[in-house]
């Protein structure tokens, strides 16, 4: 492996994706910072980071290695990754799918390898050890929900109307959304037991808090708000969804218990009576 020629070419990749070095890295399902380490020369790319290059962005391995002079994939290489992402992103999606059905700790590789019709070497090429697909996992729901939230936010009229649209978001209606919250209640109680799972619970919970407390200031200096210290607030405020949201997810759709419709009035209901001021309403 060629260990200068490797940043370069990655690069390259990158520039050619016409996208964001943090974006490329949610693709590759790869810590941005150690993307940034690794470009920087401050790390080694793994060869599972480099495998996941080459299937996402369509090159050949070898070339990103500096061994061989082939930029593309030949025909037959990849030819059967699935769309969108190639196989790395299958393989991910797969294991979210997996986690939510039956706990991090029932998820074998043997597993996510049916599921993808493939080999458990072939999950092994991508993501060497189980713990770090796991962890891939994770970082894909953490990355796609920051990506949904902001194409939502960017959308809205007014942080109050942000605020709405976080909160719809937030509440399990769909099937992929209860998905998602049974990955995230799965990611509680690993993160107590798990010091890397821990450490993405404490990231994107910084990352959410961070995004509701910035809605709140632009509300307060938009005049739909009232005054309140922005990161208290949030803080009650998505205390309050997550706890909800456990109800939700506890009762079976159409059943008796909290439902999606419930939490969805409770937390504009909440909205009002704290936050907006008079005359306006979430």
């Amino acid at each position: 492996m060629d260990e200068d020629t490797v940043p370069v070419r990655v690069r390259q990749v990158i520039a050619a994706a016409e996208v964001s070095q943090r974006e490329f890295a949610r693709r590759i399902v790869m810590d941005p910072s150690k993307l940034s380490r690794s470009l920087s020369g401050a790390r080694r790319f793994t060869v599972a980071e480099l495998s996941r290059i080459a299937a996402t962005a369509g090159v050949d391995a070898g070339w990103l290695l500096g061994t061989s002079g082939e930029t593309r994939r030949s025909r037959g290489q990849g030819a059967t990754d699935p769309a969108p992402g190639g196989r790395p992103a299958q393989i991910v999606r797969e294991t979210v799918e997996l986690i939510a059905r039956r706990g991090f700790h029932s998820v074998r590789v043997a597993d996510i390898a049916e599921a993808c019709h493939t080999s458990t070497a072939a999950i092994h090429y991508h993501f060497p050890g189980r713990d770090e697909l796991l962890e891939a996992a994770v970082r894909w729901c953490m990355d796609e929900d920051t990506a949904r939230r902001d194409t939502r936010i960017a959308e809205a009229a007014d942080a109050l109307e942000e605020l709405r649209q976080l909160i719809e978001m937030q509440t399990p209606y769909t099937e992929r959304q209860r998905v998602q919250w049974s990955v995230w209640l799965d990611l509680w109680a690993e993160a107590a037991r798990s010091t890397a799972v821990g450490g993405l619970h404490v990231e994107y919970y910084r990352q959410w808090r961070t995004t509701v407390a910035d809605v709140l200031r632009r509300g307060m200096a938009q005049g739909v708000f009232r005054p309140v210290e922005p990161e208290r607030a949030a803080l009650r405020l998505t205390a309050l969804i997550d706890g909800l949201a456990s109800q939700v997810l506890a009762t079976a759709p159409g059943g008796p218990g909290t439902s999606a419709l419930d939490m969805h009035n409770a937390l504009l209901s909440y909205v009002d009576e704290t936050l907006t001021l008079p005359g306006r309403t979430a």
